[in-house]
């Protein structure tokens, strides 16, 4: 990493009110490992330094804000990881927490655990799966404290892969960018059907490059209904109380 990105980092970092100069050698080595993997695999669609470390590291730390990560012990499911956002630049900074990131496709979640090795994150098991699958499983339904999700689809489709997941009193923590009112709506509605409900809604602008970002945090409130999450590919297709793509 330059000189140069090492100050997006630190002044990404400051801006939500962390201190990441201890970390700094993990961060690099994440960028060196990702660039290289992505040299050979398509992983992601972001090259440059800086928008890796903006729109990857910064923006998964973004996560953090309100406080909803802290906690040692804390089980913390990420669906749709990717290429392990923002599960790793997480990890790296909250080494107490358990994640398991989630995603589908197996080239991704095999750099994640390759990328998790190389760093020493022993607290993350990334797995390949679906959320609606994981969500029937008697192992993973109900058992984590958080489940986090980075811009992956609508908040109805967020609320019904999540809600399932989450042990009473857990929190789902959905990264977004600007939402509408409509689909904020729908995703109340949605929650409520589930047995959650949203707690908080926190507008925000990414450090540095000023982009909208929204934080909608929904909590479990009650036990969710067997029939929810519905079978693979459903929720996406036909979301609950919601039209718009």
């Amino acid at each position: 990493m330059t000189p140069e990105g090492q100050a997006l980092l630190r002044q990404g970092a400051a801006e939500l009110g962390l201190n990441v100069e201890a970390q700094l050698p993990q961060f690099e080595q994440l960028l060196d490992l990702l660039v290289d993997a992505n040299s050979r695999v398509n992983l992601t669609a972001l090259k440059t330094e800086s928008d890796i470390v903006l729109k990857h590291f910064v923006d998964s730390l973004s996560c953090l804000r309100g406080g909803h990560l802290d906690g040692a012990g804390l089980r913390v499911l990420d669906i749709g990881t990717g290429a392990g956002f923002p599960t790793l630049p997480l990890a790296i900074v909250r080494p107490e927490v358990a994640f398991t990131p989630l995603d589908s496709i197996r080239k991704k979640i095999d750099f994640v655990r390759s990328a998790a090795e190389a760093l020493n994150l022993t607290g993350v098991t990334p797995l390949v799966g679906r959320a609606e699958t994981l969500g029937r499983d008697p192992e993973h339904r109900e058992r984590y404290d958080r489940v986090v999700c980075r811009a992956v689809a609508a908040l109805p489709i967020l609320a019904e892969l999540g809600l399932p997941l989450l042990k009473p009193g857990g929190l789902l923590v959905a990264q977004k960018g600007p939402i509408s009112e409509e689909e904020l709506h729908a995703g109340r509605r949605a929650a409520g059907e589930v047995g959650g409900g949203v707690t908080e809604v926190d507008a925000f602008t990414l450090p540095v490059l000023g982009d909208a970002r929204t934080l909608v945090v929904i909590e479990k409130v009650g036990p969710t209904p067997k029939k929810y999450p519905r079978r693979e590919g459903v929720p996406n297709a036909q979301p609950l109380f919601w039209t718009a793509r």
